[in-house]
């Protein structure tokens, strides 16, 4: 599995859909895979929903809640759910021709669990692009108009229509802006209200790969204004290349993430999950009854700080409810210098949160096992930055990309103290710093479970809070 999919909220259920190819634990012709939840965390599989066909691969995508059936596909009785995916044709690409990929619709009429493709597809033809995909809907109610962002080449392409089905192309943003050195890929275009604020801004969300902050796959994101027709940055970024910080991630491995559509208004969150691996390694990983999955489903927070906007990440609450055992400290001692000592707690389904009141010098946490493998995070005082170095994490062989580089991510925040708050996994971290302002996703495969937590000695660390989780 690979990128997220079709994420839709309706009557009490989250919907994500992802790529999918279900005859290999490796890339292959794609589906839509399917999976639902009640607030998700817990996820149930369902039914493949898209299958790929004579006209192409079925690429990513975006769905949204036709509720005025805008489109024409309901029946009276239900809103109709309408996807758009591309179509890869992979023939085509292999005759040597660029105009391979397309735009494609199906409808629903069951709350997501069978789709019908419209027969008129493709509903937006290729412009002679090679990379021409993963359209994202969403509803411009200021303008009252359906909107899509899609990926072409080196920028987004903005679309509108009125029915779901005529779509006409009116702008197109990111030309020389930002990180250039690969493909734009996975957009994601919303509105967001500033924090305590009545202010509302344009996100748009877009994954590159290659060319990310630490190689390889990425998500970065612009805030400005959308007047139905054109995107206007607030950052001046033309030409920065990955030198700045609206980042979403700044780990290796979150990518092609996107929110859910059709949030009610009396919730207001905006919802975001991602795809937790790395194009540069994502088909070598050493696993073999699955391969990859989706970042904790996370609250994106738009606010103004100084001049500049950014969007911070934290996880849903909804994972408060899985809390099992607790374990609470006032301070780390001296002598041991262990936050989580061996086996206090179980780290491969653990959240742990703490504070260090003062940065007083380089922070190195380390997770450890008795296998001797350790994979060490922190923050560097002089450099202003965190950083995740798995070099010695265990089973980093597989691929060159994986472990030779230490990772590092700029600190957004201008704080004396410093907050921490972590999601454990088998095979994963995901660290948010300063209340969510850096965010650093990463995975691992030690050759045993990791069984504590330490950092250096002479740091300051009190408040712990560490939660095991209870899934069943």
């Amino acid at each position: 599995m690979n990128d997220p999919n079709g994420m839709f909220y309706l009557n009490g259920t989250y919907h994500l859909f992802f790529q999918y190819y279900p005859e290999d634990n490796k890339w292959g012709p794609m589906h839509w895979g399917h999976a639902t939840s009640k607030d998700m965390i817990t996820w149930k599989e369902q039914d493949i929903a898209l299958f790929p066909d004579e006209k192409g691969y079925i690429f990513s995508g975006s769905a949204v809640v036709d509720h005025n059936n805008t489109s024409g596909f309901g029946d009276g009785t239900t809103p109709p759910v309408v996807a758009m995916f591309t179509y890869h044709d992979a023939k085509a690409a292999e005759e040597g021709r660029i105009d391979y990929q397309s735009q494609a619709i199906a409808y629903s009429l069951d709350e997501g669990k069978t789709w019908t493709k419209y027969k008129e597809n493709p509903v937006i033809k290729n412009p002679e692009l090679q990379d021409f995909r993963d359209p994202k809907m969403n509803w411009d109610e200021a303008n009252n108009q359906w909107l899509m962002a899609l990926s072409a080449k080196d920028r987004a392409y903005f679309y509108t229509s009125e029915n779901l089905k005529d779509w006409k192309k009116v702008s197109e943003f990111g030309e020389n802006y930002a990180a250039q050195d690969g493909v734009w890929e996975c957009p994601d275009f919303f509105p967001m209200k500033v924090e305590n604020s009545e202010e509302t801004k344009w996100v748009l969300i877009q994954s590159t790969n290659p060319g990310g902050y630490n190689g390889g796959s990425a998500t970065q994101y612009f805030v400005g204004n959308w007047d139905g027709k054109n995107f206007t940055p607030e950052a001046d970024l033309h030409g920065k290349n990955i030198d700045h910080p609206y980042w979403l991630d700044f780990g290796k491995d979150n990518y092609a993430g996107v929110t859910w559509s059709n949030i009610p208004k009396e919730d207001g969150r905006t919802l975001f999950m991602g795809w937790m691996s790395n194009w540069l390694y994502a088909q070598e990983v050493p696993t073999e009854t699955w391969r990859s999955a989706m970042t904790i489903a996370r609250k994106l927070t738009l606010k103004k700080e100084d001049d500049k906007y950014i969007i911070t990440s934290t996880p849903v609450k909804e994972l408060e409810k899985y809390i099992g055992e607790t374990i609470t400290k006032w301070k780390v001692t001296d002598e041991d210098h262990a936050i989580i000592d061996t086996n206090e707690l179980d780290l491969t389904k653990a959240q742990v949160s703490f504070l260090i009141p003062k940065i007083t010098k380089d922070v190195h946490l380390s997770l450890s096992n008795d296998s001797g493998d350790h994979f060490k995070f922190g923050f560097k005082k002089a450099e202003n930055e965190f950083y995740i170095d798995r070099s010695e994490s265990g089973i980093t062989d597989f691929g060159k990309e994986f472990a030779s580089t230490i990772s590092t991510g700029r600190r957004i925040s201008t704080s004396d103290s410093l907050q921490v708050n972590m999601i454990l996994d088998n095979m994963s971290i995901e660290v948010f710093y300063d209340d969510g302002e850096t965010v650093m996703t990463e995975i691992f495969f030690p050759k045993q479970p990791y069984t504590s937590l330490k950092i250096n000695e002479g740091v300051p660390v009190i408040d712990i809070e560490a939660n095991e989780f209870n899934f069943n």
